[in-house]
């Protein structure tokens, strides 16, 4: 089979597999499923772009994906005028204290030399430290202490309170990412592959637990829920005489109908987004900045040679990848309409990731988009099969029999053993993916 046929006839298999889940399990389960996969897809299409475009091994993903959360909520929720008179202006200033601290003592080590250098830098950080500390704490117990049951943080940037600030949202988390991605690379891109990966895993641990414990900024683990969302309703679509009556000419009772529809607009939404981010990513590809990217990649020394800046051009690629990254966390919160530190984990946001744009193909785009798509549908469908598939092992053993018990109970940890298989089988017969790189 021809590579250009190939991805096509994967893609329709993809199409098929949600389809039948529609038919099987139900069309609600298919479009949850297809939703989180166009998410899925837009995450790994970042990832390719730091790997497959530039070989530029970053494990913290789920740093870049929860900014995209945070973003999403300090751009979709109103603020919370009450915290904001108790003590939003000591946080604005208490920060501005700190950003000038770190200024203050880099211009002490840029602009001064000898002991008065060493006495200035430490004058200037402890005096900012503390001076930091009492003016930021001050406002933090304070906004904390409004409500802190339903809210007890500053809130968001909505105050319109309208829905289409959630729109804005998934734009400010490529913002909000990009703009740590900048951070980030500056400091971590000049480190080898290995460093670099580690530098990213704690730089996002680093974030993550920033969101678990700031309750003045994200609530923390108490979570942010009812974000605004960029569709209707279902309860509003329910008393809608019109959609009722457009429903039962579907034979669909309203509530089903409602659910289907506002899932239906979701996918529209997202769909949208990658085949934008898609086309970009195709043209970038295809461009001299591409071709440039590329060489860096496969050789480092001739590129540089060749008069290119290697670290300028990282820092761009690690920049981009990130954005995108930020912008499905983004998706993922409004989605949710919750904001939930905790559920950001490695397993899910790193490694998942990673098996989707090796599976998929490193280094084309419409293979991390399939990779995405298949194996975020095989991670929610794995563990229903398995079951199934143990259930029919099992069918003429004892009910009370250990190893009846032990079989079934063991399918719910066929997950990670068919991700690693898959992973395997790819690496084994398709090194380059299923849809390899032209």
């Amino acid at each position: 089979m021809t590579q250009s046929m190939r991805a096509p006839l994967l893609f329709v298999l993809v199409a098929v597999l949600i389809i039948g889940t529609g038919f099987v399990q139900g069309w609600n389960s298919a479009l949850t499923i297809l939703n989180y996969g166009l998410i899925s897809a837009i995450m790994a299409l970042g990832v390719n772009l730091q790997w497959g475009f530039a070989g530029l091994f970053n494990v913290g993903i789920m740093g870049f994906v929860a900014l995209g959360g945070l973003a999403s909520v300090l751009m979709s929720m109103p603020p919370v005028k009450e915290a904001w008179s108790a003590g939003g202006l000591n946080i604005i200033f208490g920060l501005m204290i700190g950003a000038a601290t770190i200024i203050g003592a880099v211009l002490a080590q840029t602009r001064l030399s000898g002991r008065v250098k060493l006495w200035a830098t430490l004058a200037v950080l402890i005096v900012g430290f503390f001076a930091f500390r009492a003016v930021f704490d001050a406002g933090v117990v304070a906004v904390e202490a409004v409500n802190p049951a339903s809210t007890g943080y500053l809130g968001g940037l909505n105050i319109l309170d309208a829905n289409w600030f959630s729109l804005l949202g998934w734009l400010f988390g490529g913002v909000l990412a990009a703009g740590a991605a900048w951070l980030i690379g500056k400091t971590a891109l000049g480190l080898r592959s290995d460093y670099l990966a580690i530098a990213t895993l704690g730089i996002a641990e680093i974030i993550l637990a920033v969101l678990k414990n700031e309750d003045w900024l994200s609530r923390g683990v108490k979570n942010v829920v009812g974000l605004p969302r960029p569709v209707p309703y279902e309860t509003d679509l329910q008393q809608d005489p019109g959609f009722v009556e457009s429903a039962a000419g579907f034979g669909l009772d309203p509530v089903t109908a409602s659910t289907l529809y506002t899932k239906l607009l979701y996918a529209g939404l997202f769909a949208i987004f990658l085949v934008i981010l898609l086309w970009m990513a195709q043209r970038a590809l295809n461009s001299p900045w591409g071709r440039m990217m590329r060489a860096i990649r496969d050789n480092e020394v001739a590129a540089e040679a060749m008069g290119k800046d290697v670290t300028a051009r990282h820092l761009q690629i690690f920049i981009l990848g990130s954005a995108i990254c930020g912008i499905a966390g983004a998706m993922i919160t409004t989605l949710d309409s919750t904001l939930t530190p905790t559920s950001y984990q490695p397993l899910r946001f790193t490694f998942l990731i990673w098996v989707m744009v090796i599976v998929g193909g490193s280094g084309n785009n419409f293979g991390a988009v399939l990779g995405g798509m298949l194996i975020w549908w095989l991670w929610v469908q794995v563990e229903p099969l398995g079951l199934m598939l143990m259930n029919g092992i099992t069918a003429g053993m004892a009910d009370g029999s250990a190893l009846k018990a032990h079989l079934i109970e063991s399918a719910a940890h066929m997950r990670l053993l068919t991700m690693g298989i898959i992973l395997l089988l790819v690496l084994r017969f398709s090194p380059r993916g299923l849809v390899p790189e032209r």
